[in-house]
């Protein structure tokens, strides 16, 4: 599931940003495999504790992070522990670690959609604590999700209601850390792949304690768990944070982010094929609206900008 936003320093070993067309082969791949991680949850469920999977996913992905590190040559030292600490409870133990618990007993689509709400939750921080204003389609956007989440989370009917208010305060704890990632990288100069392994593997340690404190069984290590386990450590950590970069190295900031969005739509459609999780009248509207506020936000990001490529065209002509 993603963690930061932001281009990575000139430089730094990265490869050269290739051809679009290879940005969004990236980008496609990124959002099927993010998408189809919450299936890969709710099957881990099965067979282990929801913070001994996160222990175990957050530690060994920061572990493939560092060797990504090594492997690509990139500086390894932490620049600023402290702050980075506060990142990875947010990012990590937080996020990560909610989100496991709410898939224990929640559905895979549902969850993934309450937690992909956090770009909303990042407007409303943004305003708040930044100070960004929110302006015209941005409000109409966050007034379809909040009818969307009354929809989903039918508080007056309690069944499943908590399984997501935890995706719901994971997607909360994860935009409340991407205000605080913008801050620190404000304050400070930070390789932004260090920065992701060090919070991962920061954020990790908290959720081991708590898993050794709530132990009651030890994961059923079979096949299918060590696959899932695999899965996240190597492709939803190592390999899609490598993708990411890449895309935010040669795409637009703004376009990959809204791109990114379509990740808890393959959450659903993989959770109703594999896992048999129709979605239920409530969920159906809650999700429509959802998903309409994402493409109200997709055409306020899309069209300003397509008006101002046609006004260059015309300009250079």
């Amino acid at each position: 599931m993603p963690r930061l936003n932001g281009a990575p320093p000139a430089g730094g070993g990265f490869p050269r940003a290739g051809s679009r067309y290879a940005a969004l082969v990236a980008l496609t791949l990124l959002v099927l495999i993010w998408g189809y991680s919450w299936v890969m949850g709710k099957e881990a469920m099965r067979y282990a504790q929801p913070f001994t999977f996160a222990a175990l996913r957050s530690f060994l992905g920061a572990a493939s992070l560092f060797a990504l590190l090594f492997v690509l040559r990139r500086p390894t030292r932490p620049r600023v522990l402290g702050p980075t600490l506060v990142l990875g409870l947010l990012q990590t133990t937080g996020m990560v670690g909610l989100a496991m618990w709410a898939l224990e007993s929640g559905g895979a689509g549902k969850t993934s959609v309450l937690i992909y709400t956090m770009p909303f939750w990042l407007l409303l921080m943004a305003w708040l604590v930044l100070g960004e204003r929110l302006q015209g389609l941005q409000w109409l956007g966050v007034a379809l999700v909040f009818c969307g989440l009354l929809a989903m989370l039918s508080p007056w009917e309690l069944r499943g209601f908590t399984s997501s208010l935890l995706a719901l305060g994971s997607g909360l704890v994860w935009a409340a850390s991407a205000v605080w990632a913008k801050i620190l990288r404000k304050r400070h100069e930070v390789d932004l792949l260090a920065l992701t392994a060090w919070q991962m593997l920061l954020g990790s340690i908290p959720l081991i304690v708590v898993a050794v404190v709530t132990f009651t069984r030890s994961p059923d290590w079979s096949i299918s768990f060590i696959g899932a386990l695999a899965y996240f450590a190597v492709l939803a950590d190592a390999l899609c944070w490598f993708l990411w970069l890449y895309v935010l190295h040669a795409l637009p900031a703004g376009t990959a982010g809204i791109a990114i969005l379509a990740t808890p739509v393959v959450g659903v459609v993989s959770a109703w094929v594999q896992l048999g999780e129709r979605p239920g009248l409530g969920d159906a509207i809650g999700m429509g609206l959802i998903v309409c506020a994402l493409s109200v936000m997709t055409a306020r990001e899309i069209i300003p900008r397509r008006r101002a490529l046609g006004s260059a065209r015309v300009t250079e002509s």
